[in-house]
């Protein structure tokens, strides 16, 4: 799994909705509807998480199906990828 950080590109806007979030491309008017798994991932990402973290936050939350997370986070990441959604950017560093 990659350990370097996203984040969602400028254009790419984010509104929690009660079932999770939606995202929509304000250049395009493309949009994704993600459920409260998809959310919790890209929250954990926000927070300046690296896929790894996200990982772990999703199994923490879901341990029964802890052994899924990785996949499940890459799976959403190849799809905002394919759409053009994320940017990367350095992992934050613990300070000294």
């Amino acid at each position: 799994m990659n350990t370097t950080a996203v984040a969602l590109r400028g254009h790419i806007t984010v509104t929690e909705t009660p079932d999770g979030a939606v995202l929509l491309n304000q250049r395009t008017g493309r949009y994704w509807q993600l459920n409260a798994t998809a959310a919790l991932v890209l929250r954990a990402l926000a927070d300046g998480g690296t896929p790894e973290r996200a990982a772990a936050a999703l199994a923490a939350r879901h341990p029964a199906a802890a052994g899924r997370a990785r996949a499940d986070v890459e799976a959403l990441l190849t799809t905002l990828r394919e759409a053009d959604a994320l940017t990367t950017r350095r992992p934050p560093t613990a300070p000294l």
